[in-house]
C-alpha cells in the first residue's frame, strides 16, 4: 500500500538561506523530477536519488543552465549547514564516478544532498584536468584563470592547480557532451512500428505462464576569456551550442 504523498513547499538555500528556485525536469522513463536551486550559492539541491534519475535532456538542460549563468558572486560555503528537510547537519561526503572523484553535502536522514555547481558537472563526467601539454599551450595565450571550483586567480606561470582549494586547472570534456546530445537526438526520432510486435508480445506471454500451467506444451581555447574559469568558458560554448540545436 502506497503511503500519503508528500508536498513539499519552497525551500530555502542550506548555506545562504536564500529561497531557493524549482525547476521541473525529466527522469529516464519520462516522469517528472523537481530540483532545487541556489543562484546565489552555485548549487543544486537533489531529493534521494534525483540526480542518479535525471534523464540525458535533463542533464543537459542543467549544464545549459550552469552555462548561461553568472560567474560572479559565488558564495563561499559555510562550515555548518541544515538539511531543508528535517534540518539535520549536513555531512560532507566524498564520492568517485569511474575515476573522477567529486564531493557535496548529504542529509544524515538521506533526503538528498547540496551540490556544486562544478562538483555536480564532475559527478556527471563532464569534466576532465589538462594535460601537461594543454597546460603549456594554455601559458602561451593568457597568464591567469580563475578556478572553476572555487573561483580563486591561479597563476598559470607558478602553478597549473588552485592554491586556494587545491583543485586541478581542468576543462569540459567536449566528447560527453557530444554523447548526451546524441542520446536526446536518438529519443526525439520516432521509431518505426515492429510489425511482428503483436505476435512477440503474445509469445512473451506464452513463456512468462508455461511454468504456472496455464498454456500447454508449445577547440575551446578560441574564445577563452581569462577573467573566468575554462570550464566556464567551455559551458558557455556548449549553452550557445543547445540553444543552435533546438532540441532544449
Amino acid at each position: 500500500m502506497r503511503g500519503p504523498t508528500v508536498y513539499y513547499l519552497a525551500m530555502d538555500c542550506p548555506n545562504c538561506t536564500a529561497e531557493m528556485t524549482n525547476m521541473m525536469l525529466a527522469d529516464r522513463v519520462g516522469g517528472p523530477v523537481e530540483i532545487d536551486i541556489c543562484a546565489n550559492c552555485h548549487a543544486f539541491w537533489f531529493d534521494k536519488y534525483e540526480s542518479l534519475k535525471l534523464s540525458a535532456g535533463s542533464t543537459l538542460r542543467l549544464m545549459k543552465f550552469i552555462g548561461e549563468s553568472s560567474t560572479a558572486g559565488k558564495a563561499p560555503f559555510s562550515e555548518t549547514m541544515s538539511c531543508p528537510r528535517c534540518r539535520g547537519q549536513l555531512k560532507v561526503t566524498h564520492d568517485l564516478q569511474r575515476s573522477t572523484r567529486f564531493s557535496y553535502f548529504r542529509c544524515p536522514n538521506d533526503h538528498g544532498r547540496f551540490i556544486r555547481f562544478f562538483e555536480f558537472l564532475r559527478e556527471k563526467n563532464f569534466i576532465k584536468p589538462l594535460s601537461a601539454e594543454q597546460v603549456d599551450v594554455l601559458r602561451q595565450s593568457v597568464q591567469t584563470v580563475n578556478c572553476s571550483n572555487c573561483g580563486a586567480p591561479i597563476d598559470l606561470s607558478k602553478s597549473s592547480s588552485c592554491t586556494h582549494c587545491g583543485s586541478a586547472l581542468s576543462m569540459l570534456d567536449m566528447k560527453q557532451s557530444e554523447k548526451l546530445l546524441k542520446e536526446l537526438k536518438d529519443a526525439a526520432e520516432p521509431k518505426p512500428i515492429d510489425p511482428d510486435l503483436a505476435l512477440k508480445l503474445a509469445w512473451a506471454k506464452r513463456e512468462a505462464e508455461l511454468p504456472f500451467g496455464r498454456q500447454s506444451n508449445a577547440g575551446l581555447w578560441d574564445d577563452l576569456n581569462s577573467a573566468s574559469g575554462l570550464v566556464e568558458d567551455g559551458l558557455g560554448a556548449v549553452a550557445r551550442w543547445l540553444n543552435k540545436t533546438g532540441l532544449l
